[in-house]
C-alpha cells in the first residue's frame, strides 16, 4: 500500500501554520489633519470661535474690559506704528535739517561782516570759530549757524517750557560765547568785550531764565487743623449743696 506521507528526512512538519499580521491603518494625509483641526477651531468651544467673539465684542467692551489677547494685540500694534512714524519724521527732519546746513552762504567766518554794537560779541566769535575749525568734516560757516540756532532754540524754549535742560543748554552756550569772545579779541580791549558779551548774555538770561529762583521748594502740603464739631468736651457736672450749705444759718430759722 503506498504511502501519502511526504515527509522526508530533510523535511519538518510545521505545527501550527502562520498567522497573517493586521496592516496599519493608513495615516491621514497633512491636508485632512488640518481641515479636521479647522471645523474643531470653529466649533463652538473651539479656540477661532472664542477668539472671533472677542473680536465682535471688543466695540462694547471698550478698551479696558475686552480680550487680554486683543489688548495685547493693539497695543504692540500701536506701539509699531508709533515708532515707524516717529523713525520717518525723524528721517524727514534730518534731511530738512542737512539742505538748510548745506544751503547756508559760504560766508567769511573771521573777518568784518557786521557793524554796531553786534559786531563786539559777533566778529570774536566768527574769527574763533574760522581758527579752530580748520580740521572739522563741516565748514567754518556750518559751524556759525549752528552756534546761531543753539543760542536762538536755548532763548525761546527756555523762555517758553521753562525746562532746565535747555537753561541749562542756554548756560553753556552764553559761557562758550563769553569765552570766544575772549580769546578772540586783541589784548588790549579783550576786558571789555567779554563784559559787553557777559552784559549782552545776563540781558536775555533774564527772559531765557524767567521764573527761576534759588530759593529751596518746599516738598509737602502744610498740615490741616480738622475742626469736628461732633467732639465733646466732659464738663464736670455740679455737685448739688447740702441743707446747712444752702442756707449761711443752717437749719435753724430763729437764727441771725
Amino acid at each position: 500500500m503506498q504511502s501519502n506521507d511526504h515527509t522526508g528526512p530533510g523535511r519538518q512538519e510545521l505545527a501550527y501554520l502562520p498567522v497573517p499580521l493586521p496592516k496599519e491603518p493608513a495615516k491621514p494625509s497633512r491636508l485632512a489633519a488640518l481641515r479636521d483641526w479647522w471645523d474643531r477651531a470653529w466649533d463652538v468651544d473651539g479656540v477661532l470661535y472664542g477668539m472671533w467673539d472677542d473680536v465682535l465684542s471688543a466695540p462694547d467692551d471698550g478698551l479696558r474690559h475686552m480680550a487680554p489677547w486683543l489688548r495685547v494685540v493693539l497695543m504692540v500694534a500701536g506701539v509699531s506704528f508709533v515708532v515707524l512714524m516717529a523713525k520717518g519724521a525723524g528721517e524727514v527732519i534730518l534731511q530738512a535739517l542737512h539742505q538748510i546746513l548745506t544751503a547756508v552762504p559760504k560766508v567769511q567766518v573771521g573777518v568784518d561782516t557786521s557793524n554796531g554794537v553786534a559786531a563786539v560779541v559777533d566778529q570774536p566769535v566768527r574769527t574763533y570759530i574760522a581758527q579752530h575749525s580748520a580740521g572739522l568734516p563741516v565748514a567754518a560757516s556750518t559751524v556759525y549757524t549752528l552756534w546761531l540756532l543753539t543760542g536762538i532754540t536755548g532763548l525761546v524754549l527756555g523762555f517758553l517750557t521753562r525746562n532746565n535742560g535747555v537753561r541749562a543748554m542756554w548756560t553753556a552756550w552764553g559761557a562758550a560765547t563769553v569765552f570766544m569772545v575772549w580769546r578772540a579779541t586783541p589784548d588790549t580791549s579783550r576786558p571789555v568785550a567779554a563784559g559787553l558779551a557777559a552784559l549782552a548774555w545776563t540781558f536775555l538770561s533774564a527772559i531765557a531764565l524767567r521764573g527761576l529762583t534759588l530759593r529751596r521748594r518746599v516738598i509737602g502740603r502744610p498740615a490741616k487743623v480738622s475742626v469736628r464739631p461732633e467732639i465733646h468736651v466732659p464738663v464736670p457736672y455740679p455737685v448739688p449743696a447740702g441743707p446747712a450749705e444752702q442756707h449761711p444759718h443752717g437749719s435753724c430759722p430763729f437764727r441771725d
